[in-house]
Parts: C-alpha cells; sequence; structure tokens
C-alpha cells in the first residue's frame, strides 16, 4: 500500500491545544498518514497519544520503530526521541541521535526526512511554540516541492515557531487554527 501524501506537523508551548483542535476537525476516514513532533518533557511518560484519542476520530498512537504508516493514524513522537520517516516512505523509525535546536524529538528532524520519502506529497504543518524548531524542516519540505503550512500569530499561543517558519520564505500559507483541517483535506483531496 502507498500513502499518496504525510502530513507531519511540529509544536511545542501551547501545541495541544493546537493539535487537539486540528485532529478533532478531521474525519476518520482521512486519506493520509500523520506524523506529530510534540515537543514533551524527555524524562516522563507521555500521555499525549491517549489524550488525542479521545478528542479525535482518527487512531492516534505513540510511535514505535517500524511502525507502517496507514492514512486516518496520527503517529505521535515519544519523549526524547527523533521520529524519521523511512526512505520506504511506508514506515517509521526512532532516533536518539542527538539534540536539533535544544530538542529531540525535532520537528526540523521529521520534517526532512519526510521531505526526503515523499518529495512533493508532504505537507508540513508548523504550530505554535517558542524557538524555531520546524523552520530548517519546512525548508527541505518546499525544497522538494511539499507544502508548508504555519499557523497565524493570532491563534498562536507563542508565535516564535510559526513566525521562523514563515520567515524563510517559504511558507505556502499561514492559516488560523480553524482553518488548518479544511486546508490539508483540501490539499489531498485535490
Amino acid at each position: 500500500m502507498t500513502n499518496n501524501y504525510i502530513v507531519v506537523m511540529t509544536a511545542s508551548a501551547g501545541g495541544l491545544k493546537a493539535l487537539s483542535q486540528i485532529l478533532s476537525k478531521l474525519p476518520e476516514d482521512f486519506p493520509a498518514p500523520i506524523a506529530v513532533v510534540q515537543h514533551l518533557a524527555p524524562h516522563y511518560a507521555s500521555m499525549l497519544a491517549e489524550i488525542l484519542s479521545k478528542r479525535t476520530p482518527l487512531v492516534v498512537k505513540q510511535a514505535e520503530a517500524g511502525d507502517k504508516l496507514y492514512p486516518g493514524t496520527v503517529y505521535i513522537a515519544p519523549p526524547d526521541q527523533h521520529l524519521l520517516v523511512n526512505p520506504d516512505a511506508a514506515t517509521l523509525s526512532l532516533s536518539h541521535e542527538k539534540k536539533v535546536r535544544h530538542v529531540r524529538p525535532a520537528g526540523d528532524v521529521l520534517f526532512q526526512s519526510a521531505a526526503a520519502s515523499f518529495c512533493e506529497r508532504a505537507i508540513a504543518v508548523v504550530l505554535t511554540g517558542m524557538d524555531s524548531d520546524g523552520a530548517a524542516g519546512a525548508q527541505a519540505i518546499k525544497n522538494m516541492g511539499g507544502i508548508v503550512i504555519a499557523q497565524d500569530q493570532a491563534t498562536s499561543e507563542f508565535f516564535a515557531m510559526p513566525q521562523a517558519a514563515i520567515r524563510t520564505g517559504v511558507v505556502d500559507f499561514i492559516l488560523p487554527l480553524d482553518a488548518i483541517a479544511p486546508a490539508l483535506l483540501n490539499l489531498i483531496n485535490k
């Protein structure tokens, strides 16, 4: 089974609310897998997958090495591990490589791996958060012909991450939170 698209998202401070709002608006039969990096405390078990699974009709799970990518499934990076899309564009891997921009997992790592595997079929979403994670990854997505969405300032609890992505000049859409899910559906169903 080949996935036509992948959606990759990164968020930090304020991310639970942002992710909840987007994922709750996507249908159970969403036609692409979604991989998410939410910056988390590295030394504690994460309940993020359990929390989000109660807020969306999609299947939500903490990613494990070797997971197969299925449409309508959300894969959450585990604490203190980078999440990567494998070159086969069908499975995921985890890495304990060094932190990128002081974080692990890092959106940049996920985005760069998705860009390499899915090329123009990768859609990146940079959500609320501090610092600049996601900006370099957004450039990688754009360089391979993919699409980049950034959350707008008005709906971001912390605008630093979306703003860093916007400043790269590669963002295709700057959207309020409630417009991101409809945009994803439109882009994938073209």
